[in-house]
């Protein structure tokens, strides 16, 4: 009598191929055989199996019975981006990057059809259309977001950028090296490109420049947030898109007042009369109308006389937050300061993005670096010298090592 097969219990399954570059996986769900299948390679069919069969052993199956019936990724989008304006300032960049980059190209798709081939051809097509890896980056990360809440709905049980082999990520990676971003190397130059300025930019170049604070920051300042007595600023909030509004990440802090912007800010107070905002606007009937003129400094009057006093100065363009912001943070790490406290300072999550910012130039080494690892490599205290063979006639030379005692022991040839 034949032995009666065996099922599969649940939360198992298998990867089989039905031809090249095509495999398929199968997997049991409370006594139901699910299939999926269109992966290039067997290592993603295997990872795209173990997080489902892992799902189906804690009973999380939350597949939809009828796949045909889930709605497009077109559809899922309109009410995820509308609650996406009251929760984001950056929504209406989340919105211009779906309409004119994602949903042409996956707008028309079931979420279970979207795997990591498609997004791979997604990243190829717009490196190949000139676009900026950083920008193609930010479209990835937002279908990523998207995707979570897709599965939290219950129509997709993975998000497909996860499973993105890291020779894809690296298509994406940005180019930009922060290493080599300009700022003001030296406080002399801050100190010129100061008494380049006119009233009122000067002063607010100096508290970019010497407190770290962002553009919108600076423009938001208010007396009552300057405790010049105990040298502390209270950073509090910003304006952006001509609104006074909370800070990037919703979190204020103590910023030290400097020594050499304490006495610029104490006279600053005094002319102005320390009441209301520290930068109002030079010509308040610029920037808006005859009914509403405008209530705070542009950032762009900012940029424009900056580069008029970098001109001056004889030093190359820099923008704002580079002669401001960036300066600060590079040169307090120059100085000998933690990272632990300029992340404070600056306002970031972690150290780690303080980095970015606070970089060590080659250049700016201090002399004794040069001189940490101590160790005598050369024979008897004896000087390295190149000598020439005369009998050598391809031009071959060497070196030799010519000890205290004035003996001379000749090592290996190197050719020219």
């Amino acid at each position: 009598m034949a032995r009666k097969k065996r099922k599969r219990p649940s939360g198992q399954g298998c990867v089989y191929q039905r031809g090249p570059g095509n495999f398929w996986i199968k997997w049991r769900v409370a006594g139901r055989v699910c299939t999926k299948g269109g992966y290039p390679t067997e290592d993603e069919a295997k990872k795209m199996l173990d997080v489902l069969t892992a799902d189906a052993r804690a009973g999380r199956d939350r597949m939809p019975v009828e796949l045909k019936t889930a709605p497009s990724l077109k559809n899922l989008a309109k009410d995820w981006l509308d609650r996406r304006e009251k929760t984001h300032r950056a929504w209406k960049d989340d919105r211009c990057r779906w309409r004119k980059h994602i949903e042409p190209f996956f707008g028309a798709c079931k979420p279970t059809e979207v795997d990591a081939t498609g997004l791979r051809r997604f990243v190829e097509r717009k490196l190949d259309e000139g676009m900026n890896p950083t920008t193609v980056g930010l479209c990835i990360r937002l279908f990523s977001t998207f995707f979570a809440e897709v599965i939290e709905q219950g129509f997709a049980r993975v998000n497909p950028v996860s499973l993105l082999p890291r020779s894809v990520r690296r298509l994406y990676r940005s180019k930009f090296d922060t290493a080599n971003t300009p700022f003001l190397e030296k406080p002399i130059d801050v100190e010129r490109v100061f008494l380049a300025l006119r009233e009122p930019y000067n002063v607010a170049f100096a508290v970019g420049a010497l407190a770290g604070l962002r553009t919108g920051e600076v423009l938001g300042l208010s007396w009552q947030d300057v405790d010049l007595a105990n040298r502390r600023i209270h950073v509090t909030q910003q304006v952006k898109d001509g609104k006074l509004g909370p800070l990037k990440d919703d979190e204020p802090r103590i910023v030290p007042l400097q020594n050499a912007l304490s006495p610029i800010l104490a006279r600053w107070k005094l002319k102005t009369g320390g009441e209301g905002m520290l930068f109002v606007p030079t010509c308040p009937k610029r920037g808006g109308t005859a009914e509403r003129p405008s209530t705070f400094m542009r950032a762009h009057s900012l940029r424009s006389n900056l580069a008029k006093a970098l001109k001056t100065c004889k030093l190359p363009p820099i923008s704002w937050y580079q002669a401001t912001r960036h300066t600060f943070a590079s040169l307090w790490v120059m100085d000998g300061h933690s990272l632990e406290k300029l992340s404070k300072i600056l306002g970031h999550a972690s150290v780690t993005t303080t980095e970015r910012y606070a970089h060590l130039r080659p250049e700016h080494f201090k002399e004794d670096d040069f001189d940490a690892v101590r160790v005598d490599l050369l024979h008897s205290g004896g000087n390295v010298v190149s000598i020439a063979d005369p009998r050598s006639e391809n031009g071959t030379v060497g070196y030799a090592v010519v000890t205290g005692a004035g003996e001379v022991t000749k090592g290996r040839q190197i050719t020219s």
